[in-house]
């Protein structure tokens, strides 16, 4: 141990100076658990022997009570307001000079005080008796004189005299109790105060004597402790002071990435031990961070401020993937098409970059809503409150958030069927139609995009809003291995202005690479260690642009950021009951048409009908006597059919082998013709198949 006298840690710092602050103590015994844990006030303090412990400063906290009776011991706050007085000592002084120079306070402050003797005091031709009380009321020194105290004594019948009784006088003297108060706080201030022995004024407290003894928050640091450690002086440990062993020993702190940008540009560059690696779950997934260990040394070359972009990867069968880009990244991108899968999706991104343009991916007809087809190209106007009646009562209106667009028409798309004459009648001018989209509407889109430059990373962020669709067209030259040529496409989700550390290990200090410092928990110390080139000839860094984080960056990022985006507005509540009655049908199909003439079947048929359905009737035979005529021909189908089965048309005739030149007749396409027609159930599937093509 540093030393050979070893006190309690409560009595070295009640007899501790401040003026000798800071002193080094060394713990030399103690009851220790793979260290002693103490929990006070939520900081933790670990103390174990030999340990070095550099106190600072200390600050009265409290007072502990000790009965010197049965030991009991309890603690007041400083600021307690109760009173006490001085218990006289029991132990008499062999002089008057002794008990004089012993007393707690000043002579001044302490006068008068009243004390006895046990013998006679003979005083010149004055004898005072043994037990007689005498009040001190002055000490007079005086040159080429003996010093001498001046005592009131009272005599007999309340007579009283003044006497003086020299310094040197020897006897048994026994101070009387005072009357004097004192608060804690005196008493704490006082070096001979705290030596005594005191008693409660209210003695309904406690009328035993109490010792006194401060209890003091000490201030201090350790080797590999981040924090300057508080703690009470009360703790159980044995100390001993080693400040004159120790004055050498350096005290490591360590430090976290934003305390270590926080320090002067004339830090760097410098050799960093690291005392704490980041955590196995970190937010980044790049090379260097497997290789930083504990103990292992990075050379920190300088602090700045990065202008950075985080990318993110399509969402594919494979894992998502993001990267932090400086934007002095060497690259050239080219943007790409943006998706989108609501109108509430197209609303936020023009919001952002006024006029877009984008096109139908997949046919929308919906009941109440515009019906939008596959190729159709639309641009974005303006966002603003329309007037659209209700679903359930077709008589109400209400008032909903909806995007003004104009449908872009091409030449050529004005040969519509005869069909849509009957629909509403919209505004049209120089091929554009205008359509309201309400924000609640599902759609899927694709921005149309007529831009081929190329261009910097910093150049997007300075022309285009975020965010933003591009891919890589010409990878960074300066890169070993650029992890952002091989993907289609990549999202610009936002930019940012990180502060950063540039650093690299000490086997490889031209290797850099950034360190965001919010980002990374660690914790390292400056070394004294020399860098590792000569003084005047730094190296030539190649710095990595490119770093890959995690999905929980992303997130954690977002959240920071405040990006979460309000939810877009609800569709109006449904009648379901009256749904069905309040559509209004479009044009009348020819199923429809059909399945009506079934309904007006007569009863008296209902006998024929199965579970299966209606049961056909057979085919009629063939006609017995052939003529030369050609069969008649089929009537058109009427809205109205009888239950009879239609004669059987297809049966095969002999007129059909002979062949019959007809003159040759010009078409006619608003003639009637008897020509087979498509079957509806496979022109419905036929037209499904068309519309859940993927456009790209």
């Amino acid at each position: 141990m540093a030393g050979t006298t070893a006190l309690s840690l409560q009595q070295f710092i009640a007899s501790l100076d401040k003026s000798c602050l800071p002193t080094i103590l060394q713990v030399c015994s103690g009851v220790y658990f793979q260290g002693s844990i103490y929990e006070l006030s939520g900081s933790e303090v670990c103390f174990s022997t030999g340990d070095l412990i550099k106190v600072i400063d200390i600050e009265l906290l409290s007072v502990s009570c000790e009965d010197i009776s049965n030991d009991e011991k309890f603690e007041l706050p400083i600021n307690h307001t109760g009173l006490f007085k001085v218990v006289p000592e029991e132990m008499p002084y062999t002089s008057v000079e002794e008990m004089v120079s012993l007393r707690p306070l000043d002579l001044e402050s302490c006068l008068p005080f009243t004390f006895t003797n046990r013998s006679k005091i003979t005083v010149g031709n004055f004898t005072l008796g043994a037990g007689r009380a005498l009040t001190v009321l002055s000490i007079e020194r005086r040159e080429g004189e003996v010093d001498h105290v001046r005592c009131h004594v009272k005599g007999q019948q309340e007579t009283s005299a003044e006497v003086c009784i020299p310094l040197s006088a020897q006897g048994e003297f026994k101070v009387c109790e005072s009357e004097e108060r004192f608060t804690l706080r005196e008493i704490m201030s006082s070096p001979c105060l705290c030596s005594r022995k005191f008693r409660f004024i209210n003695t309904t407290k406690c009328d035993r004597p109490l010792v006194l003894c401060p209890i003091y928050t000490v201030h201090a640091i350790m080797s590999m402790r981040k924090n300057v450690l508080k703690f009470p002086s009360s703790l159980e440990v044995d100390v001993v002071d080693a400040t004159e062993l120790c004055e050498d020993v350096n005290f490591v702190t360590p430090l976290s990435l934003t305390e270590v940008f926080s320090q002067p540009e004339e830090s760097f560059p410098a050799v960093v031990e690291i005392l704490e690696v980041p955590e196995t779950r970190s937010l980044f997934k790049c090379s260097w961070l497997s290789e930083m260990k504990l103990g292992s040394n990075l050379i920190f070359h300088k602090k700045s401020s990065t202008a950075m972009v985080l990318l993110s990867s399509l969402k594919s069968r494979k894992s998502q993937q993001f990267f932090l880009v400086s934007q002095q990244y060497g690259g050239r991108f080219r943007r790409r098409p943006r998706e989108f899968n609501s109108v509430y999706e197209l609303h936020v991104a023009s919001s952002q970059a006024p006029a877009l343009k984008v096109g139908v991916t997949r046919s929308c007809e919906e009941e109440g809503l515009p019906a939008l087809s596959v190729g159709e190209q639309l641009e974005v106007v303006r966002c603003e409150t329309v007037e659209l009646p209700c679903e359930s009562n077709k008589e109400q209106t209400q008032f909903v958030e909806a995007l003004l667009c104009l449908r872009l028409q091409d030449p050529d798309d004005g040969d519509d069927d005869d069909d849509d004459e009957d629909e509403d009648k919209v505004m049209q001018e120089n091929g554009r139609e205008e359509i309201v989209l309400p924000l609640y509407m599902q759609g899927h889109f694709v921005e149309v995009l007529s831009d081929s430059k190329k261009y910097k990373l910093k150049d997007l962020g300075k022309e285009f809003s975020l965010p933003l669709n591009v891919k890589v067209v010409s990878r960074d030259t300066e890169l070993e291995a650029d992890p952002l040529a091989g993907f289609a496409c990549l999202r610009i989700e936002a930019a940012m202005l990180e502060p950063t550390i540039q650093a690299s290990f000490a086997h490889r200090p031209e290797h850099c690479f950034e360190i965001p410092t919010e980002w990374l928990s660690m914790s390292v110390h400056f070394t004294k260690d020399p860098l590792p080139w000569p003084s005047s000839q730094p190296p030539k860094c190649h710095l990595d642009r490119v770093t890959e984080v995690t999905d929980m960056f992303f997130y954690e990022f977002r959240k920071q950021g405040n990006y979460d985006a309000a939810p877009p507005p609800r569709p109006p509540k449904r009648n379901m009951s009256s749904s069905k009655s309040l559509k209004t049908p479009s044009k009348p199909s020819k199923k429809s048409i059909k399945e009506s003439s079934n309904k007006s079947v007569p009863s008296t048929e209902l006998a024929t009908l199965t579970l299966d359905g209606k049961r056909r009737p057979p085919a009629p035979p063939p006609p017995g006597i052939l003529t030369d005529q050609p069969p008649p021909l089929v009537p058109r189908k009427h809205s109205v059919t009888t239950g009879n089965a239609r004669p059987n048309t297809y049966v095969q005739r002999e007129d059909s082998k002979k062949k019959v030149h007809l003159p040759e007749i010009a078409p006619d396409v608003d003639s009637d013709h008897d020509y087979e027609t498509v079957d509806e159930t496979f022109a419905t599937i036929l037209k499904d198949a068309q519309e859940n093509v993927m456009f790209y």
